[in-house]
């Protein structure tokens, strides 16, 4: 645990996982206590906010038991756009604030879902293997074609999601010279003209059947958990990629599992999984799934998005304890 202090008398922030972001805080202009523990498990979070004002979370839990329990708590501060590790409605009848962060992985979040596609579409962790394995230097002609390579372009990108995310990956996608394809919802939107030009609108059914990359880009609610499952994979193309940077649950993991072993669909990239850390295993971290990558939930991680996120945590504070909260999720 780090602390510091610039009043007796000053509010009392709490950060519970400190060690999940790898950035600079700026320090808050007005006076303050401020404590910093690395990381928190459940049974110690009600001990460690005893007395705080504000709390700040990354991905520890903060549910009605725990803030039944903490009177004094006024503010939470969520490090991340996700709020499903704090229980809103029990917020809003404690009468406590939440903000989260916005739009700060505009960038990271995207360029992470194009690296999968493009090492996917192009089997480079096949043929690096290979290589690695003295393949390439055992072949008769200057190079070797095992693994079916297909082009970003002329393809179709399916988006389930087209909030800041989906929209920047979607110009991403025009940039390849990718066609659009969005879920008919989308439509009455008013999204930019120039970037969903020639777009298609299609019903879920649809664009299963029609795109080359799926990429989701939406929270994780009741409604959406398990939208894609085994329906939905026996309905895509053969040659077909998913691909999820929003949250683990969004998937069937043992579903996925089952599609990627029989070859049903052409591949995967997922940076979620339905538990995190997956310390009790996890379908997909099964040796040997077919054209699969999964990363440890590192698309937003920039250090750019990283420096971002900790400057918006800070003025989602000060503009709290200013009397002019924003970003207000309640």
């Amino acid at each position: 645990m780090t602390s510091f202090t610039t009043s007796a008398s000053s509010p009392t922030i709490v950060f519970l996982d400190r060690g999940s972001l790898d950035a600079d805080l700026p320090v808050p202009s007005m006076a303050h206590t401020w404590l910093n523990y690395d990381y928190s498990e459940s049974h110690n979070v009600v001990s460690r906010l005893k007395g705080a004002t504000i709390a700040v979370t990354n991905k520890v839990r903060l549910d009605a038991d725990i803030l039944s329990a903490l009177p004094d708590l006024k503010m939470i501060a969520i490090a991340a756009t996700g709020s499903n590790v704090v229980d809103l409605d029990a917020c809003q009848r404690l009468n406590i604030r939440v903000t989260n962060i916005r739009g700060y992985a505009r960038a990271a979040v995207p360029e992470h879902t194009f690296a999968l596609i493009l090492a996917l579409r192009r089997q480079l962790i096949n043929y690096h293997q290979d290589v690695m394995n003295g393949k390439w230097q055992t072949s008769q002609h200057f190079c070797f074609l095992d693994y079916p390579i297909h082009d970003l372009s002329a393809s179709t990108l399916g988006l389930i999601g087209f909030g800041d995310l989906g929209q920047a990956v979607a110009r991403l996608g025009k940039a390849f010279g990718m066609k659009l394809c969005l879920l008919e919802r989308e439509r009455s939107k008013n999204h930019d003209s120039e970037l969903v030009a020639g777009a298609m609108y299609v019903s879920m059914d649809e664009m299963l059947t029609c795109a080359d990359v799926i990429s989701l880009h939406v929270p994780l609610t009741p409604a959406t958990k398990h939208m894609i499952s085994t329906d939905q994979l026996n309905r895509m193309k053969p040659t077909a990629l998913l691909i999820n940077t929003a949250r683990g649950s969004l998937v069937d993991e043992h579903a996925l599992a089952e599609a990627l072993r029989s070859r049903r669909i052409g591949g995967a990239g997922f940076d979620v999984l339905s538990t995190e850390p997956p310390k009790d295993g996890n379908p997909l971290l099964e040796q040997g799934l077919p054209n699969f990558i999964l990363t440890p939930h590192i698309a937003w991680a920039s250090q750019e998005a990283m420096q971002t996120l900790a400057d918006q945590l800070i003025a989602n504070i000060e503009a709290y304890l200013n009397g002019k909260p924003c970003h207000l999720l309640c």
